[in-house]
Formats: structure tokens, C-alpha cells, sequence
């Protein structure tokens, strides 16, 4: 068994259009599946970076992970880079977590399109 460490968990989501609910609910959803497939309780949470393409205006990323629940958990909300061609209404989180799994176990998160933004990691 690996001791416990610090690990980063990435994940990302797309939104279908710029809307505050549905940024919530989309947050919320990555964090769900990024917690459960690591077995990861919100209590191992340390820290959690989120950022948004410049398409998405209506909500900080962050209020979604606190109706998630992260609420005593700091959070840090940041812009991507403006790049042409790049996925449109992209939100992305690196969370930083408690784990005695292995860096090489760690499964991170596509959903809702943000799939094709690592088409090199497993299913």
C-alpha cells in the first residue's frame, strides 16, 4: 500500500450555453464522478483550482463547488487563455487530494464533450 500523499485530480466539463444553473450543475456533476471513481470523500479535499474558457460570464465556477458542498474548502477561480480554435464553454478543475492511491491510479474526468481534451486517457 502507497502512503498517503498529495495528489492532483484533473477534470473538465462543457457547458451547452452560458448559464449560471447550468454551471452549477455541470461543477457539481464533474466533482461528483472525480471524487467517487478515486474514492475520495470530501473531507480528503486540500484545495481546488477551477477555470472557464472567456465564454462563460453568468457564475464563478467556484459557487458550483460550494453548492457541491465543498464549503470549508479553499477554492480558486481563474480565466483559460483566449486561444483560437479552442474547445468553446470549457470549465476545468485540478483538485488537490488526500490518497494513498498511486499517482499512476488516479482517473481523471471528461464529461459533457471535454472528452476530446485528452483523448489519451482511459475511459
Amino acid at each position: 500500500m502507497t502512503a498517503i500523499g498529495v495528489r492532483g485530480i484533473r477534470g473538465a466539463t462543457c457547458l451547452q450555453q452560458d448559464d449560471a444553473q447550468e454551471m452549477f450543475d455541470a461543477v457539481g456533476e464533474l466533482l461528483a464522478h472525480m471524487l467517487e471513481r478515486n474514492r475520495i470523500s470530501t473531507d480528503d479535499v486540500i484545495s481546488v483550482f477551477l477555470t472557464c474558457t472567456p465564454d462563460l460570464t453568468s457564475a464563478f465556477p467556484a459557487a458550483g463547488a460550494r453548492a457541491f458542498g465543498l464549503v470549508d474548502t479553499p477554492l480558486m477561480c481563474a480565466q483559460e487563455m483566449d486561444v483560437q480554435g479552442a474547445l468553446p464553454r470549457v470549465v476545468r478543475i485540478m483538485a488537490h487530494v488526500q490518497t494513498d492511491t498511486p499517482r499512476g491510479d488516479i482517473e481523471h474526468v471528461y464529461l459533457r464533450g471535454a472528452e476530446v481534451l485528452r483523448q489519451d486517457l482511459r475511459p
